[in-house]
């Protein structure tokens, strides 16, 4: 039976955790081509925290969410969370029944269009839409891929969400990676960093990682050719010349900006006689800082290609669900909340210490013996 009223913790406008509120909200219904998903969990990103709190400017000075439809669409009251795991409890007009009670993973975008290779207005389910922090979410049937695999829990499941993934992938794609190539991942030890490791040994690219030296071991058990200190960068262009055998790196998949951006065209450019393809930088985030300071004569004399990311396509999407049924991406779980602890969950991914690796996954309460708790924290 499904309740007429759920339980969901309701973003009510920009500010603190304490914008964050555990409420009763009706149960929404499938519309035609839409499903009715029972959550069981949902990926927490750091895109709930930056538009929570008015974090995607694009002009400078302007505190806002990102609205590149020309109009915002993060309006409140909203629930947040985009990678949703769960089961189809209904089903709108034009759906099949046979559906109901599959498992699945959302493709988390909300897309413009139909195109499946282009995705120029990107928008997602937590932001223009009402998302997974709640027990039901109704989300397109198309979008909502059926994840069979026994071996992955739910909560493993949403940690390999498309917030994630399908950022890191394209990034890959933007840049054409190809294989041998060597790729620097910044910001190595989050959701995207790890999930950009898996997929350059899927992909036969090499990827060295930038990050702290205590979470160096778990990194090349990933798949990390070598870690880099992220806490000596005066050395980094040498550190990276030791690691490469002495060529520069192929492409920069970067999450940090702010200063080190050019340290990281450095690495790039040290020889160029020894390239075979230009340099490339994806960026598709900015940890580090929002303003980097760069001679665009190092850019253009240089030839250095600048990819910005913001998601991905509906056929990237289809790519990774394919590698996650067939067992060829990992999940990197790193603990689960309860849904209404979801304010002590944003305290702990903020004030993460150096044992943070992967994914923080919220789980409804109701859900939570079976989804949750075998991945819970141990209490600080």
């Amino acid at each position: 039976m499904i309740p007429s009223s759920m339980k969901a913790m309701v973003l009510t406008g920009h500010g603190g955790i304490d914008k964050l509120e555990y409420q009763d909200v009706p149960v929404p219904q499938p519309g035609p081509g839409e499903v009715l998903v029972q959550v069981t969990a949902t990926a927490k990103n750091n895109t709930d925290r930056k538009a929570r709190e008015g974090l995607y400017p694009t002009k400078k000075g302007e505190m806002t969410s990102f609205q590149m439809g020309g109009k915002p669409t993060l309006t409140f009251p909203r629930i947040q969370g985009a990678d949703v795991v769960g089961r189809v409890a209904a089903v709108g007009e034009g759906v099949s029944e046979s559906r109901v009670g599959e498992r699945g993973l959302l493709d988390f975008n909300i897309y413009a269009d139909d195109r499946t290779d282009i995705n120029l207005t990107p928008d997602y389910y937590g932001h223009g839409a009402d998302g997974g922090y709640a027990e039901y979410v109704v989300v397109p049937s198309d979008q909502f891929h059926h994840i069979a695999n026994p071996l992955v829990t739910d909560a493993e499941l949403a940690s390999m969400g498309m917030c994630s993934y399908q950022t890191a992938m394209h990034m890959l794609t933007s840049a054409d990676v190809s294989e041998g190539e060597h790729v620097l991942v910044t910001g190595a030890s989050g959701g995207v960093g790890t999930a950009l490791i898996q997929l350059c040994r899927i992909m036969g690219a090499i990827p060295y990682a930038l990050s702290q030296q205590s979470k160096a071991q778990a990194l090349l058990d990933l798949g990390a050719e070598a870690v880099l200190d992220r806490g000596d960068m005066e050395t980094f262009v040498d550190r990276v010349k030791q690691a490469t055998g002495g060529k520069p790196l192929d492409a920069v998949m970067d999450l940090v900006g702010g200063e080190m951006t050019d340290r990281f065209i450095d690495a790039m450019i040290f020889d160029m006689n020894a390239r075979r393809t230009y340099p490339r930088l994806s960026i598709a985030g900015a940890s580090g800082g929002n303003i980097s300071e760069i001679l665009w004569t190092r850019i253009y004399l240089y030839q250095v290609q600048i990819f910005g990311v913001s998601h991905g396509t509906r056929d990237e999407a289809a790519q990774l669900m394919q590698w996650i049924r067939d067992g060829q991406l990992k999940p990197v779980l790193h603990g689960a909340f309860p849904l209404s602890e979801l304010h002590r969950a944003e305290e702990y991914f903020m004030n993460r210490g150096s044992n943070y690796l992967g994914k923080i996954v919220i789980v409804p309460d109701e859900q939570w013996q079976v989804h949750g708790e075998p991945h819970a924290l141990e209490a600080d």
